[in-house]
């Protein structure tokens, strides 16, 4: 699990922090429920939150109105369960299994457990069967994504068989669900071909005698841009955070968002070059003139994007800079241009712009990636460090 730091504001310097701002969370999760406002929320914590810490994060999106959570794999869900969010405190689902799972250990924490295939759902109910207990379960249908899910011409047995699990109390089918491929492309015919597809499998399941408490289709994108989508869930991941879904829908802004993380270091040195000096690995960069250099020390180890070497843009004394030469592993150098930088100076590779700092989109596009991407990787050597944690405070 990412290190984790909690208190006001950084007091003593460090190497570099993740800042994560929860008060934006907060405001960030009631943005999305006034998106989607007949539909119940559940704030995706997969991946340790996007980057951003599972656990503090999970709690401040409950605070601001989230009555359920998303992992993908079966590990963080029961993480979110050791630490203390009980069932009473929020519904916990998690989708992303491989046989030999811990489908006991899930039962008996009162998951939801979403199935795509038959596989999956012979183990869930053995295992249930074993505990005496019963399994709660979410039908996942593959309506045009590809990935997991049930395809439509194997969805009557599996419902068959769901229903009868549920007959025998073994199971009970909670939720019905899909994920949209293109949502974050406006206007793309997926879309509604999902739509329809969703819609006439979630049909049939009913047709057939279940009873779902929730169905549910939309990740960000859709809640943000598809009302016709929202049935009575959504499920909200990178937005949550403040990071648009995709350029084309805005910057977060203009979504009504906020960006949550701010990654920061400390200039680990600063020195004097004369022209011609040639800077990292390869030397793909040598200095035009006599020049100061400055160092950032963060590297690809902590989670910054080789591929952005050149470009990766970095604000030191009040302007951009952008990383010269490679990206190495532990560490990157900056051209200062001459000007006057004092080693432990904060160097500000993102946040949400109001410095003037880069964004993470901006590194996004220098390393021809996405911003998911970009907070998502930033490493375990670097600590988070909660701030505005009480929501009392909340404007």
């Amino acid at each position: 699990m990412t290190q984790t730091t909690t208190r006001a504001r950084p007091r003593a310097p460090m190497r570099a922090r993740a800042e994560i701002d929860l008060a934006a969370l907060r405001a960030n999760v009631r943005s999305l429920r006034e998106r989607a406002p007949h539909a119940a929320l559940m704030a995706v914590v997969k991946s340790d939150a996007y980057g951003h810490g599972a656990l503090p994060c999970a709690r401040a999106a409950l605070q601001a109105g989230a009555t359920w959570l998303g992992t993908a794999t079966p590990q963080e869900a029961l993480a979110l369960r050791a630490a203390g969010i009980t069932p009473a405190d929020a519904r916990v689902m998690c989708w992303l299994w491989t046989p030999g799972g811990p489908w006991a250990e899930a039962v008996e924490a009162d998951l939801d457990m979403g199935i795509g295939g038959m596989w999956a759902l012979r183990e869930v109910t053995d295992a249930a069967r074993a505990l005496g207990r019963t399994a709660k379960i979410q039908l996942k249908a593959d309506t045009g994504l590809g990935r997991n899910g049930c395809q439509p011409a194997d969805w009557p047995a599996l419902v068959a068989a769901a229903r009868a699990a549920e007959a025998e109390g073994t199971a009970k089918v909670t939720g019905l669900w899909s994920h949209f491929a293109c949502a974050d492309e406006p206007g793309h015919p997926s879309i509604e071909l999902q739509l329809t597809a969703f819609r006439e499998m979630v049909a049939y399941a009913e047709g057939q005698g279940l009873a779902p408490e929730v169905r549910h289709l939309a990740n960000s994108p859709a809640t943000l841009t598809l009302p016709h989508a929202h049935f009575d869930l959504v499920r909200t991941g990178i937005a949550m955070y403040g990071v648009s879904p995709s350029p084309e829908l805005g910057t977060p802004a203009e979504l009504g968002l906020r960006p949550v993380m701010t990654l920061a270091a400390s200039v680990a040195l600063v020195k004097d070059v004369p022209a011609g000096h040639g800077v990292s690995y390869g030397h793909h960069y040598v200095t035009e003139r006599a020049t100061t250099l400055g160092l950032i020390p963060v590297g690809y180890a902590d989670g910054i994007p080789r591929n952005a070497s050149g470009r990766g843009p970095v604000l030191v004394g009040g302007r951009w800079r952008r990383a010269r030469g490679r990206i190495a592993m532990d560490q990157f150098v900056v051209d200062l241009c001459g000007e006057t930088v004092e080693p432990g100076e904060e160097a500000i590779l993102f946040g949400p712009g109001d410095r003037g700092e880069p964004t993470a989109e901006d590194w996004a596009q220098a390393a021809d990636t996405i911003a998911y991407e970009i907070v998502t990787r930033i490493g375990q050597r670097i600590p988070r460090v909660h701030v505005n944690e009480d929501p009392s405070q909340d404007r």
